[in-house]
């Protein structure tokens, strides 16, 4: 496989990883964002959102990096 190729392949993986991590993310952000008779909880955009899709990434392309070396 050539590098072109590789580098698309890492690209498109990391794509893939944030999209997950933003759907993990997703998943009752209502519920967490505004509490029963309380002010909204900020914390869940500025601190969970970016720190999921970085997660998300990072575990992608561990996984991706993992793989390439797998296959001879």
């Amino acid at each position: 496989m050539g590098q072109r190729m590789q580098a698309a392949g890492g690209c498109l993986t990391a794509a893939v990883g944030a999209g997950a991590g933003l759907a993990v993310w997703s998943i009752d952000v209502r519920k967490r964002l505004w509490r029963f008779e309380q002010a909204p909880d900020w914390s869940v955009l500025y601190a969970e959102l970016p720190l999921m899709i970085l997660g998300g990434v990072a575990l992608a392309l561990g996984c991706w990096a993992l793989f390439s070396r797998l296959r001879p």
